[in-house]
């Protein structure tokens, strides 16, 4: 069923960024598809997720948060996509930049899909 394959690209995934963290040859291959799928999912929320909850009736501020959150994630996934790319030209001196982008991509992974990011699984 397409939850299964969902769920089973998501593991392939998480288990190619804690490899990352051994392996430096890895690196730039989790950078790309942990940012691509950050980037899917907040497009994914934008376009076809109302906000709900506390971003539903509590002004039109919190409104605009949840599509700033979602479009900041967003963002934040291309870039830490292409910063997969630039780390792979030169690993060796470019490793730690690398490695600090793979650590501070859990933040805008968490906040996906505490934003319902996973949602499309059901």
């Amino acid at each position: 069923t397409l939850e299964m394959e969902l769920m089973a690209a998501i593991i392939k995934i998480l288990a190619l960024v804690s490899e990352a963290c051994c392996n430096a040859e890895k690196l730039p291959a989790a950078l790309v598809s942990c940012g691509v799928v950050e980037a899917a999912a907040a497009i994914f929320l934008a376009f076809f997720k109302p906000p709900g909850g506390l971003f539903e009736h509590h002004g039109k501020a919190l409104f605009c948060l949840y599509y700033g959150i979602l479009g900041g994630v967003a963002v934040f996934g291309f870039a830490e996509a292409w910063a997969g790319l630039w780390v792979s030209g030169d690993l060796v001196q470019r490793r730690a930049v690398g490695k600090t982008i793979l650590w501070v991509s859990i933040l805008p992974l968490v906040l996906v899909a505490a934003l319902g990011g996973f949602v499309f699984m059901k």
